[in-house]
C-alpha cells in the first residue's frame, strides 16, 4: 500500500470541500420539482390587469392534477422612466407616502398602488465605517434595482385596485405601536383595506379585508407578490446560493438567477412554508398563512432588456356574502437573516423551516449547533475572533482522541520510511515481492498505513460545517479581530508587495486580485508547509515536488477569502502542527 495515501486523501478531501461543492445546487434538487408543463412567462410584477373571462390553467408540481386559479395580476412593459433608471429619492417624492418607523426598519408605503417599495436596514452599513449609508433593501419601480412587495386581489367582473389606485391611511406614520389601514372604495359597492403592522424585528403582517356593500356576494382570490428589477451582484461562491427559494411541503428548493432566465417559471402548491428573494445576508420573503393551501410561483421576464424576477402566492377563493365582509392574513419578512431572529419567527409564528434561508448546506446538523456555540461563545468574550480560535480549540478537543489515531499512524508511517525507501532500491521494478515485503514491514511494525483514515473521514464534516459557519453568517460581518483586521467578513487588506503597508503604493490598482497576499494568508500558508513536512513524504520525486507546491497553490486560493475564514484554517494548521510534533516526539520520530 502506497505510503503516502493519508496524505493524498487529505489533499483529495481538502480540493473536493473548496472545489466540488460547485457542483451541489444543480444537484441536490432533481428536475422532477421543476414544472415542464408549464413554461409562461411572468406577466411582470407590478400593476393588475383586468382577468381574462375563463381561468388560466395552472399546472402543479409533481405530476398532481392541474388546479383552475386565476393568474396573477402583472404589470404593462416598463415607462421611459423605468429603462432610464429614475433617481430613486425623486420618485419617492412623486407619491403620497406613509412613514415607517420601527427600531430596526424605516422607510415609506406608497398611497399610489398602497405598495410597500422604500425599505433601509437602520443597523446595517454598506461599508465598516457607520457614517457610510444605511442598506437599502426596497426601492420603488423605475429606479435602478427596483425591488418591492404588492398585495391585492384577482376576480373576475370586478373593479380591482392596481398600481394607479390612489389609497388614503388612517395615519401618517407606521410604528410598533400604530399600524396602518389603507383603503379604496371601487365605487360598485366594495371597500378595499389593507393593514400593514411591524413589531421590533423585520416581520410585516398584512391583512387584507374586503367589505361587500354591493348587494350581491363576490369571490376573489388573495395574492401577495415581490418584484426585483435586474440581477443583483453576486458574491459568486459555489457555497453559497443567492436568487429565489422557499419551502414548500417541508421540502427547501432553490432556483438560481440564471436557471430562471431558462426556466421562466417553477411552481408549487403547497400548505404552510414560505418563498422569497435571498442574497447573501439579506432576505425578503412572503409567508403566507401555514394552515391554507396556496399556489405559489417564480417567475423571470425580459421587457426590453430589463429583467424582472418575481416570487408570489395564490390563495385560496373567498366569497364574501353581501352586507359581510371577509379577510385574509399573512406576514412579510424583510431584512438581515440573524438565525436566532429566524428560529423566533419560525416558533412564535409557524413558519415551516424558515431557517432554510441561511444555507446552512449539506451538513445541517451540525452548521447550525456550532454556529449556536460561536455565538455563545462570542457573548462572553465579545469579539467574534477569539470566538473563532476557541471554537476551532473546542472541536479540537472533540475530535482529540480520533486526531490522535490518525496522527500515530501517520508517524509511523514516517518512521518507516526509511525502511520502505531500501525496499524499493532492493527489489526496483519486481512491484509483487515489493508488496509481499511491505506488507510484511507493515505487519511486523503494527503499522496500518489505512488506519488513519476513518478519524480524517469523520472529522471532514465537521470542519466543512465550521467553514460554512464562518461564510455565510452575517454575524461575522463587519465584526473586527485585532490589529489591522477590522471585519472578519472582508480579506485581509495588507499585501506582500507593498510591505504589508511599508511602501506608500497600493498594489489593487495595477496587479490582479489572486496576486494580492496579506499577511494573514501568508500565515496560513506556512503553517500549511510546516504541517505537511511532518506527514510521510512521497518517495516519487515528482510526486514531492507537486505536494511541495501545494501550500503556495492555497496560499493564493485563499487570499481573498474572508479573513476570519484565513485565520480558521491558520489556527487550525497550527493547533495540528503542535498536536501532530508531540506525537511524535513520544514516538521517537525525527
Amino acid at each position: 500500500m502506497n505510503d503516502n495515501r493519508n496524505l493524498m486523501l487529505a489533499i483529495i478531501f481538502s480540493v473536493v470541500i473548496l472545489v466540488s461543492y460547485e457542483f451541489y445546487n444543480s444537484w441536490r434538487y432533481p428536475d422532477a420539482t421543476i414544472p415542464l408543463g408549464d413554461q409562461r412567462k411572468a406577466t411582470d410584477t407590478t400593476t393588475p390587469t383586468p382577468v381574462p373571462s375563463a381561468p388560466a390553467s395552472v399546472p402543479t408540481v409533481g405530476g398532481d392534477a392541474n388546479i383552475s386559479v386565476p393568474s396573477i395580476p402583472g404589470s404593462a412593459a416598463p415607462t421611459a422612466a423605468e429603462v432610464q433608471m429614475a433617481g430613486r429619492a425623486d420618485l419617492l417624492k412623486k407619491s403620497a407616502r406613509v412613514k415607517i418607523d420601527s427600531p430596526r426598519l424605516h422607510g415609506s408605503l406608497s398611497l399610489v398602488g398602497g405598495r410597500l417599495d422604500d425599505l433601509t436596514l437602520s443597523d446595517y452599513h454598506e461599508e465598516l465605517d457607520k457614517s457610510s449609508p444605511a442598506i437599502v433593501l426596497l426601492s420603488p419601480s423605475g429606479s435602478k434595482g427596483a425591488y418591492f412587495t404588492d398585495y391585492g386581489w384577482v376576480g373576475e367582473g370586478i373593479s380591482l385596485p392596481n398600481s394607479e389606485s390612489v389609497w388614503s391611511a388612517s395615519s401618517q406614520i407606521l410604528n410598533m405601536e400604530k399600524p396602518v389601514t389603507l383603503s379604496w372604495d371601487n365605487g360598485q359597492g366594495l371597500v378595499f383595506k389593507r393593514t400593514y403592522a411591524i413589531d421590533d424585528g423585520y416581520m410585516f403582517t398584512v391583512t387584507q379585508a374586503v367589505e361587500n356593500k354591493s348587494g350581491q356576494p363576490v369571490t376573489l382570490h388573495p395574492y401577495a407578490l415581490m418584484s426585483r428589477h435586474g440581477a443583483p451582484e453576486v458574491t459568486g461562491f459555489y457555497i453559497l446560493h443567492e436568487g429565489l427559494l422557499g419551502v414548500f411541503d417541508e421540502t427547501l428548493q432553490e432556483v438560481d438567477y440564471d436557471e430562471m432566465q431558462e426556466t421562466n417559471s417553477v411552481q408549487n402548491k403547497t400548505t404552510g412554508g414560505w418563498l422569497g428573494i435571498t442574497d447573501k445576508y439579506w432576505l425578503v420573503a412572503l409567508v403566507p398563512d401555514q394552515k391554507t393551501p396556496v399556489t405559489s410561483r417564480f417567475s423571470y421576464r425580459n421587457d426590453q432588456g430589463l429583467e424582472k424576477y418575481q416570487a408570489d402566492f395564490l390563495g385560496q377563493p373567498v366569497t364574501i356574502a353581501a352586507g359581510a365582509s371577509g379577510a385574509v392574513t399573512s406576514h412579510l419578512f424583510t431584512g438581515a437573516k440573524e438565525v436566532k431572529l429566524l428560529d423566533r419567527y419560525e416558533t412564535d409564528i409557524g413558519i415551516a423551516r424558515f431557517d432554510l434561508a441561511i444555507d446552512f448546506g449539506w451538513f445541517y446538523f451540525l452548521t447550525k449547533p456550532i454556529f449556536y456555540t460561536m455565538i455563545f461563545i462570542n457573548e462572553h468574550v465579545g469579539n467574534f475572533g477569539i470566538a473563532i480560535l476557541l471554537l476551532t480549540v473546542l472541536i479540537k478537543l472533540l475530535f482529540f482522541p480520533l486526531a490522535n489515531k490518525s496522527y500515530t499512524s501517520m508517524s509511523k508511517m514516517k518512521k518507516l520510511q526509511p525502511e520502505m525507501i531500501k525496499l524499493r532500491e532492493r527489489f526496483g521494478e519486481d512491484k509483487t515481492k515489493l508488496n509481499q515485503e511491505m506488507m510484511a514491514l507493515y505487519k511486523r511494525e503494527k503499522a496500518n498505513p489505512a488506519s488513519g483514515c476513518l478519524p480524517m473521514l469523520v472529522q471532514i464534516p465537521v470542519f466543512f460545517s465550521l467553514y460554512k459557519v464562518l461564510f455565510v453568517t452575517i454575524e461575522m460581518r463587519h465584526a473586527p479581530f485585532f490589529g489591522w483586521i477590522h471585519d472578519l467578513s472582508a480579506p485581509d487588506p495588507t499585501d506582500i508587495f507593498n510591505l504589508f503597508g511599508l511602501i506608500p503604493w497600493e498594489p489593487s490598482t495595477v496587479l490582479p486580485e489572486p496576486l494580492l497576499i496579506g499577511v494573514w494568508p501568508l500565515i496560513m500558508g506556512i503553517t500549511m508547509f510546516l504541517q505537511q513536512k511532518l506527514n510521510p513524504q512521497p518517495a516519487d520525486p515528482v510526486q514531492a515536488k507537486i505536494f511541495m507546491f501545494l501550500p503556495i497553490m492555497f496560499t493564493f486560493l485563499l487570499a481573498r477569502f474572508p479573513a476570519g475564514l484565513v485565520i480558521y484554517w491558520a489556527w487550525n494548521n497550527l493547533l495540528s502542527i503542535i498536536q501532530q510534533k508531540v506525537i511524535m516526539m513520544k514516538m521517537g520520530v525525527k
